[in-house]
């Protein structure tokens, strides 16, 4: 009897030996039945996502290929006249002085936006250039001349005579939000086409002393000398503004750059290219941001804006405002700063009427000012 027992144990073992050993064999050969299997029983545990396989899955290629063909790379030149130092001789007495010019270059970028050669950058890469010349993408060069420029913005227009040519594709700045991924494009250093990415860090920076204007982008894409007046483009590689500034490194501050915004950028061209100058709404006033504690004073609220001065002959002064009248709305609408009264009023057409609310000595006052064309500073 347990002679018999122990048969059976050692045929049940050796039975599930074998039938392990065959297991193992067919796993190794044929691995898909497994996963086939587990794919049949649970196929969302174990299914991977299309997008996580795609080819060029986080890239910004097709973005930079869109855009970077129209950005183009700007050279200025520009003669200096300096008077040179007396010689040891020449210490003693009076002579002739001497002078030497000397041919002083700078770099930037540009973004072509129309087929007749339209290029849009910064004021202050063209400034006072004697010469500008135009490299494109594609290895082109061209001489540029300047349609208009518009320092109250820090833009520019200039044109080259060349065709075809890449032509920008404009985006929506208004539909920008904090966390946007964008690309800067751009000359830095003489780098040129050189692409970096980073993030919308914050919208309509003002008060920066950068320009009369403000209205900047800020962002963290890398912005370095030779990038100003280059491209910044959403994932797309639509056009959503132009880089013009960064905040000094040597005052360790890193990740800051700014950007006008493309709606703004519009305005400015179109009047540039139709008249060869922006026009805009003035009306003479001298603003000034009133100190919190002042206003606190008046009871007042944030944003208040005290007239500092009027220009003689002004709209201003011809409606009845004097130094030292508080505003408080324009059109009904209540002020954030100086600089937002100033783009409030440049936003009217000359000819045009604005309503300004205020306080003076205590008392509020209502009173309506003509609007003219604001003095063309470029």
């Amino acid at each position: 009897m347990l002679r018999r027992l122990g048969g059976a144990l050692v045929f049940v073992a050796g039975s599930v030996v074998g039938g392990l050993a065959l297991a193992f064999l067919i796993v190794a050969l044929r691995p898909d039945l497994i996963r086939g299997s587990a794919a049949g029983q649970t196929p969302a545990a174990v299914a991977v996502p299309a997008s996580l396989t795609a080819p060029g899955q986080g890239s910004y290629a097709e973005a930079v290929q869109r855009a970077a063909p129209a950005v183009v790379n700007v050279y200025t030149a520009r003669v200096v006249t300096e008077r040179l130092a007396p010689s040891l001789g020449e210490l003693f007495g009076e002579y002739v002085p001497r002078y030497r010019q000397r041919i002083e270059r700078s770099l930037g970028s540009g973004v072509i936006v129309d087929k007749d050669g339209h290029i849009v950058t910064n004021h202050h890469v063209i400034a006072n250039a004697d010469s500008i010349r135009v490299q494109l993408s594609d290895g082109r060069v061209a001489e540029a001349r300047i349609v208009g420029r518009d320092p109250d913005t820090d833009l520019a227009v200039l044109k080259i005579d060349l065709t075809p040519l890449p032509v920008a594709v404009f985006g929506r700045s208004d539909q920008l939000k904090v966390g946007d991924v964008v690309l800067a494009i751009g000359n830095p250093i003489g780098l040129s086409q050189t692409v970096t990415h980073g993030i919308v860090s914050a919208t309509s920076r003002q008060q920066l002393g950068i320009a009369p204007l403000e209205d900047f982008i800020q962002t963290d894409a890398p912005i370095n000398f030779g990038n100003s007046g280059g491209a910044l483009v959403d994932t797309s590689g639509a056009l959503v503004g132009i880089n013009t500034a960064i905040v000094a490194k040597n005052l360790g501050v890193e990740g800051i750059g700014f950007a006008i915004p493309v709606n703004m950028v519009r305005g400015v061209l179109g009047d540039i290219v139709a008249h060869g100058r922006v026009i805009r709404g003035w009306i003479g006033i001298v603003p000034e941001d009133l100190p919190a504690e002042q206003a606190q004073q008046l009871g007042l609220g944030q944003g208040a804006v005290v007239i500092g001065n009027l220009y003689i002959g002004s709209p201003a002064q011809r409606a009845g405002l004097q130094p030292g009248d508080v505003l408080l709305t324009i059109d009904g609408t209540a002020l954030h700063s100086a600089q937002d009264a100033l783009g409030r009023i440049a936003s009217h057409v000359p000819g045009s009427s604005v309503e300004l609310r205020g306080v003076r000595e205590g008392r509020a006052f209502e009173l309506r000012a003509e609007v003219g064309e604001r003095p063309h500073s470029g």
